[in-house]
């Protein structure tokens, strides 16, 4: 989890600070364990107690932490007072103990979490899989096809069809179901193709072209040779 900085939500912080009484002086011991808690990332569990603008209050050790609305969740948060009662599962991103300022993030969970669901999506799929996906957006180059539980692939404007495609937005509409196979996976990245799909049909045989169909039995005798000629 990327650690988040004071300089991202300073101001919300001096705003929920400013009726708290800075002479309070807490357990120095408790910040050991914030500092540990942070660098471990250490899940706890917290309740909401409080609103504020920019986010919420919640105590951590009975002291008290300030969550940004901004960590609340990975989703836009329109309404903070939904969050008002509610027990969420939160990490220590920012712990100053001559401040005596805590930060907390639900954020940061919610993108450990999805970050552990796509990867194992990601272990599943496997080169020469058939998936079915939907067009999430279309480039110049091709488009990005949206295989589900926050995994894409691209397919490249050469492999959407055997004829040839100089513009994908003219062949695929965002939001269509289409059928790909997956030709490459490196670094995270996944390569599909619908032209492969197509030439999974087998080509005909040349030698199919003509029927020679035989007549008689053939004979490689002197007798059969000499059958049809007639010596004076």
């Amino acid at each position: 989890m990327a650690e988040e900085t004071m300089k991202d939500f300073e101001k919300e912080l001096e705003e929920s600070y400013k009726t708290m009484d800075t002479k309070e002086d807490p357990d120095a011991g408790k910040w050991d364990v914030f500092e540990k808690m942070l660098a471990e990332k250490t899940v706890a569990k917290v309740k909401i107690t409080e609103v504020v603008k920019g986010g919420c209050i919640a105590f951590l050790e009975e002291v008290r932490a300030f969550i940004p609305a901004s960590q609340l969740s990975t989703q836009y948060v329109e309404n903070l007072d939904e969050f008002l009662g509610k027990s969420l599962e939160v990490v220590v991103i920012t712990s100053e103990p001559a401040k005596k300022k805590l930060v907390l993030s639900h954020r940061a969970i919610e993108k450990e979490e999805a970050k552990k669901e796509r990867q194992a999506k990601l272990d599943s799929v496997k080169v020469g899989d058939i998936l079915e996906g939907k067009v999430d957006s279309i480039k110049d180059y091709g488009a990005f096809i949206d295989l589900g539980d926050g995994i894409s692939g691209l397919l490249h404007v050469s492999q959407i069809s055997n004829q040839r495609v100089k513009n994908p937005a003219a062949v695929l509409k965002e939001g269509e179901t289409v059928k790909v196979k997956v030709t490459g996976i490196k670094d995270g990245k996944i390569s599909l193709s619908k032209k492969a799909l197509e030439e999974n049909v087998e080509p005909k045989d040349p030698s199919k072209g003509f029927k020679y169909v035989e007549k008689g039995v053939a004979s490689t005798s002197l007798a059969g040779l000499l059958k049809d000629i007639k010596l004076d």
